[in-house]
């Protein structure tokens, strides 16, 4: 195997295949897709692969993935919000936690949050957030960026009238508003929060 790519480099690019086709790559594309000389090379990354809880062999020998490949979770409808409604279980669809919360995968990471500035915004201390690069920000969106070589969290505000004046608001009145002084380097725009409850 080439030791170049890293196993969640092939891991990513089976999801996308896997998104893309609605099924495995056969040997012939995974030799393909890996730059493997041998079908013994793709018989070895699935050995490793299963080992690993991605894919899982069925009796008949065939290969299949797994939902920690997939990310396949149930989804089985609606629950009140409000007033307690009857409720009855039903497979609505079977979603994709990736596929629901990223819209670009090459350029969405993950961060954990330090610090309660962003409270009110609904993001707490050991939340987690997706955050895609790449992106313009506009007025009122949460982006990480880096501020005079300190890293933070915070909502964008790009002054109407002076066009070079950024400012970043925090969501909890205990903090005031940044204002970069020397230098202000965009990670990218928040799309998403998880909380795990314990």
């Amino acid at each position: 195997m080439p030791k170049t790519m890293q196993i969640h480099e092939r891991v990513r690019r089976l999801r996308a295949f896997y998104r893309e086709e609605k099924r495995m790559p056969g040997y012939a594309e995974m030799l393909k897709m890996f730059g493997y000389r041998s079908k013994n090379s793709v018989y070895g990354l699935l050995q490793k692969l299963e080992t690993l809880g991605y894919v899982r062999k069925t009796p008949q020998g065939k290969i299949t993935p797994t939902s920690r490949l997939t990310g396949s979770i149930k989804l089985l409808g609606a629950v009140q919000a409000g007033f307690p409604s009857p409720a009855e279980e039903e497979l609505v669809d079977v979603l994709s936690l990736d596929e629901y919360l990223v819209r670009r995968p090459e350029a969405t990471y993950m961060l954990t949050v330090n610090g309660d500035s962003m409270v009110e915004a609904g993001i707490h201390p050991d939340d987690i957030v997706l955050v895609e690069r790449g992106g313009t920000p506009r007025n009122g969106d949460i982006v990480v960026a880096q501020v005079d070589g300190e890293w933070t969290i915070k909502y964008f505000h790009k002054d109407r009238k002076d066009r070079k004046t950024v400012r970043l608001e925090p969501a909890n009145p205990r903090y005031k508003p940044i204002v970069p002084r020397q230098s202000l380097v965009l990670g990218g725009i928040v799309k998403a929060v998880v909380r795990k409850y314990r």
